[in-house]
């Protein structure tokens, strides 16, 4: 007997029917199921959100319990739900979903007896990674890897200028440290360099500044350093993947090194490039 197609769910009984809407995003119900889901979510962590504030608390707290709890109880039947239809409960009980899941409706429960667990279902958030499900990022596969592999193959140089900028932020630290001293903001050693990350990070946070004409001079200089902080790696890694992506593949019969990654044949010795298994 032919298996039914992904898209077409009329056929099946209602336990296939349910656990391809749940389990799946391949149709239309199940996609509907998961926007849906990932909606009631994002509501549910507002409401978390919303129930830390004060004045916000104080004004609507009947509302915000009665949604927490509306929010739980869907929550509890889907995770139910998901064991029952599920072909390996186990297997899913154990799984990263089936933990958060789980770990996503304990706390109101557990408020019931317990001052402030309730706030611990902000986990909920991690649930929306479920969105992936519904943009099928498996067309970027290929420029997913390439992105990969371009990072790898910066990873020295970058761990070498960090290292750089490591010893910046060690030595302006200690001169700002011996040019300001404790008077003007500078207590210690490290909390100068403290004041150094944040400096060459163009963070600013303003909590210390030199008040001689020397300190702010150095002040100046790693500024200035600090736009190099940011462009550098960025350039480092758009060099690599650029040579990545003009390599392109080796022909395994020739050896050309530079076949165009969409390309069906060899431009070199003509090797059909979609059957070879090396390709």
């Amino acid at each position: 007997m032919p298996r039914p197609s992904v898209h077409d769910i009329e056929g099946l009984n209602w336990r296939q029917r349910w656990h391809r809407i749940i389990f799946e995003a391949d149709t239309r119900e199940g996609v509907r199921f998961d926007v849906m889901l990932l909606w009631a979510i994002l509501a549910s962590v507002c409401v978390v959100m919303l129930s830390s504030v004060p004045s916000f608390n104080q004004r609507y707290r009947d509302w915000l319990t009665i949604a927490e709890w509306v929010f739980t109880v869907v929550f509890s039947i889907e995770y139910f739900l998901r064991i029952f239809l599920s072909d390996q409960p186990r297997k899913y009980l154990l799984s990263f979903w089936g933990i958060i899941d789980l770990l996503s409706t304990i706390p109101t429960y557990l408020s019931l007896v317990i001052e402030g667990p309730q706030y611990l279902l902000m986990i909920r958030i991690l649930r929306l990674l479920r969105i992936f499900r519904i943009l099928s990022l498996r067309r970027y596969s290929d420029e997913a890897r390439s992105l990969g592999h371009s990072v790898r193959a910066s990873g020295a140089k970058i761990t070498v200028f960090f290292a750089i900028i490591l010893i910046i932020v060690v030595l302006m630290g200690t001169l700002m440290y011996i040019i300001e001293g404790p008077e003007n903001g500078f207590q210690s050693i490290p909390f100068s360099i403290y004041w150094a990350i944040v400096t060459i990070t163009t963070v600013g946070y303003g909590d210390v500044t030199p008040g001689t004409v020397m300190g702010q001079a150095l002040s100046s200089a790693l500024m200035i350093i600090g736009y190099a902080v940011i462009a550098v790696p960025t350039g480092i890694v758009s060099v690599e993947f650029a040579q990545n992506m003009r390599s392109g593949r080796v022909c395994p019969r020739c050896g050309l090194n530079d076949v165009d990654n969409d390309a069906n044949y060899c431009k070199q010795c003509g090797l059909d490039m979609r059957s070879d298994p090396q390709t």
